[in-house]
């Protein structure tokens, strides 16, 4: 006999498994598929991506790096999901640019960003229905990019920890000050 709080863990990652999956088959501009989706389910990955967002509060100040840091030691995995970058040729303008050719290599694809959403849209909807605790982080996302994941030349990462915990450790959440 197992109990529930034994398979805990590998519940929680058997739904982010299942929300990577809703995020592969989310609906993409013009059919291409530039969408790149990681797990980290492992307490050793999971300190690695907190301590990263630690590290990136001492450079940027925003203290809300440091309380998602906290709660990424919470959760039982985190999902990533992020894009490698490729204009599409449509040439809307949504980046500023009059033309794809035109834009700068630092200007995001708006279509690439929106696939991005769509995707994180999918997976957080799989997780409401599959009744387990998320919350969308950039701060994750932008460690996890900085650490060059799910592949190091994705860009727009997002984050969506995963917990199965009776009260949802991703929200009633207080700020967090710097120990140093």
């Amino acid at each position: 006999m197992k109990n529930e709080r034994e398979l805990r863990h590998e519940l929680a990652v058997s739904a982010a498994k299942e929300m990577m999956r809703v995020a592969r088959t989310a609906p993409k501009a013009k059919g291409m598929d530039l969408i790149e989706i990681g797990l980290c389910d492992t307490k050793e990955e999971l300190e690695l991506l907190a301590a990263t967002m630690e590290t990136m509060y001492e450079s940027n100040g925003f203290k809300f790096f440091l309380r998602d840091a906290g709660n990424i030691r919470e959760a039982e995995a985190v999902v990533l999901i992020g894009t490698r970058e490729q204009t599409l040729g449509l040439n809307c303008a949504y980046c500023g640019a009059p033309t794809c050719a035109e834009k700068g290599a630092d200007a995001p694809c708006a279509f690439n960003s929106i696939d991005v959403g769509i995707a994180v849209g999918s997976a957080c909807a799989t997780a409401a229905r599959l009744h387990v605790d998320t919350r969308v982080m950039y701060s994750a996302g932008s460690a996890a990019q900085r650490l060059g994941w799910p592949v190091a030349d994705c860009r727009n990462v997002i984050a969506i920890p995963v917990a199965a915990a009776s009260k949802n450790p991703f929200f009633d959440r207080k700020p967090k000050e710097n120990k140093a």
